[in-house]
């Protein structure tokens, strides 16, 4: 898939010889030695990535990484010094200001940590001010604030003033603004940085809830790492105008770059980062009705070194059996029947559930199983896979993904 946007590299740099810090850069020096030496400002060094539509690419670092600037070139409001943004195929960075008008009124808006929010106008009057800059009459802005306001469940309060909300329903009114104009890119610098912790969680649910439905291609600046592992379906970490890691929220904490990576995420929360598929192994199993299950089940248990084995019937999940219920049963009464020692009430997730919810089932001591969504066995994921890894100290020998065991799963269910 093509990106809607694409970034090369770019440099942002303040002074009037940017040349001459360019030449710097080259020769490996700091920011620091570069503005000594020349007064040179290196906002924005090298900095290339690309974002497909529907995504949430999240730009993290601290304060004076880059980040807002960097943002501010990709709509034209700060010009790179050098390099190509490429919004489908308008180059912000060389188009003329005409063009660089369309862009904005047409296909990207920004959202600001503070609010901005005009207080002698309504909500509904803030809500379609980018509208009213478009040029759209006086109906059609009210319908569309109004549309806008009820995404963010606050059309009740069209007719409010700024100063009637709370710091929260002012940030959704920032939104809302966003939102009116049906733009194809939010940009998001910070936007939920001034508020309180609890009201700050609860606009990062609302935005995730109002992607699935919307799927805007948005790109998010923050300076909380936990804030990008939540939203980001890719992140970049920033240092010094430039990326020093892009990825996935788990390939991040579970293989930081280096060692500013590996402080950042050191005290991350890994239950939250992490869900069921990256630590399910693929299943190993038999079949309910099969002709010397019982005894196959022991051997099993015993080869792959296991105290519990899943149990199907048809690709679906009957149930599972204990090695020691199963032996002493067969030791003692000659059982071969596995429905006798069967245990159906099992732990049953999805691939997507975080590990933090899996805690008390792996407590428990028996594996849990990871069903598709046709309720086939996709994946089993042992006790002390789940404690590894959160504590992160994942067993590099742990067999075939849950995505490969579901791929194997869907064939068979294919051919049956």
């Amino acid at each position: 898939m093509k990106p809607k946007l694409r970034v090369e590299n770019v440099y942002k740099i303040f002074g009037d010889y940017p040349e001459k810090a360019l030449e710097g850069l080259k020769q490996d020096k700091s920011k620091i030695e570069i503005f000594e030496e020349t007064g040179q400002t290196v906002g924005v060094q090298d900095v290339s990535f690309d974002v497909r539509e529907g995504e949430i690419f999240v730009v993290m670092g601290l304060s004076g990484s880059g980040k807002s600037t960097l943002v501010r070139t990709l709509n034209g409001l700060i010009p790179p010094t050098y390099g190509k943004i490429l919004i489908d195929e308008d180059d912000v960075a060389s188009c003329s200001a005409e063009r660089l008008r369309r862009v904005r009124r047409e296909k990207i808006t920004m959202v600001f940590q503070h609010f901005a929010l005009f207080p002698h106008k309504t909500v509904a009057e803030n809500a379609a001010y980018g509208l009213k800059i478009k040029g759209e009459g006086a109906a059609s802005r009210r319908q569309k604030a109004l549309a806008a306001l009820e995404q963010v469940g606050l059309a009740a309060y069209a007719d409010s003033y700024p100063d009637e909300l709370s710091g929260g329903m002012q940030q959704r009114v920032g939104l809302a603004r966003g939102l009116a104009t049906n733009p194809e890119i939010l940009l998001m610098d910070e936007p939920f940085g001034a508020l309180d912790p609890l009201i700050r969680r609860e606009m990062q649910e609302e935005l995730l809830h109002l992607q699935k439905k919307l799927k805007k291609t948005i790109i998010f600046i923050t300076h909380d790492l936990n804030e990008a592992l939540l939203l980001g379906d890719k992140i970049a970490i920033m240092k010094d105008g430039r990326f020093v890691q892009v990825g996935t929220a788990q390939e991040i904490v579970d293989n930081p770059a280096d060692d500013y990576v590996a402080a950042f995420v050191g005290d991350i929360d890994r239950g939250r980062v992490f869900d069921a598929a990256h630590v399910a192994e693929r299943p190993i199993t038999v079949e309910l009705g099969e002709k010397g299950a019982a005894e196959k089940a022991l051997d099993l248990m015993e080869e792959h070194n296991r105290n519990a084995l899943y149990v199907v019937e048809e690709d679906r999940i009957a149930g599972l059996v204990t090695y020691q219920e199963l032996a002493v049963a067969a030791r003692e009464e000659g059982r071969t029947d596995l429905s006798e020692v069967l245990v159906t009430e099992v732990p049953t997730v999805s691939r997507e559930t975080p590990l933090n919810e899996l805690y008390g089932a792996a407590s428990a001591g028996y594996p849990i199983a990871v069903a598709d969504k046709r309720g086939r066995l996709a994946g089993v994921i042992e006790p002390q896979a789940v404690f590894s890894q959160l504590s992160g100290e994942e067993n590099d020998d742990t067999a075939a993904s849950v995505d490969e065991a579901e791929a194997s799963s869907a064939q068979k269910g294919e051919r049956q």
